[in-house]
């Protein structure tokens, strides 16, 4: 499948409210022919994912906030400006220190639809009200079926 031209701007295209952020997707997989996804992430401090491994690379930029990301057995900081790649296979998460936009490139593409499997649709462009009832199990399951490979949190 070949690829499309998107011209998108901001409030445009799907979003999600996933894991108490708000996931908006810039580029599909389906619009990059399979190459790639493009989503912008707002995420409220504390609210990060649990350690994960992504089927393909992860480049992420923030744009606002401040992360802590633990990349194998690196922790690093990052704020504005700052980017990570992350390279198939490598375990990794990440911790919002404040609220955070960043903008996340997943090669190849696909990664939207496990979101739109966990989250549900966005009511509105801002972070949704905090539940703090997740079913991580229920994430790490679903995320299997994507092709990621999910687990606990530590210590819990």
């Amino acid at each position: 499948m070949t690829g499309q031209t998107v011209v998108r701007h901001g409030g445009e295209g799907r979003a999600f409210w996933v894991l108490n952020g708000l996931y908006e997707i810039k580029v599909s997989s389906e619009e990059s022919g399979g190459a790639m996804t493009i989503i912008e992430m707002t995420i409220p401090e504390g609210w990060g994912p649990p350690p994960h491994t992504h089927p393909g690379t992860e480049t992420v930029y923030i744009v606002e906030g401040k992360v802590r990301y633990h990349i194998g057995d690196q922790v690093v900081q990052g704020g504005p400006g700052s980017l990570f790649h992350i390279p198939e296979g490598v375990w990794e998460r990440f911790e919002p220190t404040s609220t955070a936009r960043m903008l996340i490139t997943y090669a190849p593409g696909g990664i939207e639809e496990f979101f739109a499997e966990i989250g549900e649709p966005a009511q509105r462009r801002e972070l949704p009200p905090i539940n703090e009832e997740l079913d991580i199990n229920q994430i790490i399951e679903a995320a299997g079926r994507h092709g990621l490979q999910m687990v606990q949190m530590p210590g819990t």
